[in-house]
């Protein structure tokens, strides 16, 4: 597979995520977004890194998949529920991240097919699909 570098593609968008408070406090999007952060070990309101990876690759791939349905002239159906496990390792923390999908408008050769294409098009299944402790498949 090719590698390719930033510098081969224009960049069409830059945004910047910020934490100034470890686990517990806040992270933002400067002018945006305001999370409320804590441990998924504590029962301190707030969200944690497993929601937030989890909602980046729901939404970005459900996105991409409503883009196919669109190019395929059906109604946006497409559902996307990710569960976010963390467990200890020898060094620390791992996530092991398990995306299902359904796609109800069509059969499952269809879905199986539009899935793969997402795959490929998601920028963040692109991020953390090669990892071995991601799956992404139909429910």
């Amino acid at each position: 597979m090719e590698e390719l570098r930033m510098s081969d593609f224009p960049i069409l968008y830059t945004t910047q995520a910020i934490n100034e408070d470890g686990i517990q406090g806040h992270a933002y999007v400067p002018d945006g977004l305001e999370v409320p952060v804590s441990s998924p070990l504590k029962s301190v309101p707030g969200s944690n890194p497993e929601q937030l990876i989890g909602l980046a690759l729901s939404t970005c791939l459900n996105a991409t998949l409503e883009a196919i349905e669109k190019e395929h002239g059906q109604a946006h159906q497409s559902k996307v529920v990710t569960t976010v496990k963390m467990s200890r390792d020898r060094f620390g923390y791992q996530f092991f991240l398990d995306a299902r999908v359904t796609i109800p408008e069509v059969d499952d050769e269809t879905a199986a097919h539009w899935l793969a294409i997402a795959e490929t098009r998601c920028p963040v299944a692109k991020l953390v699909g090669p990892s071995a402790n991601v799956t992404i498949q139909l429910a």
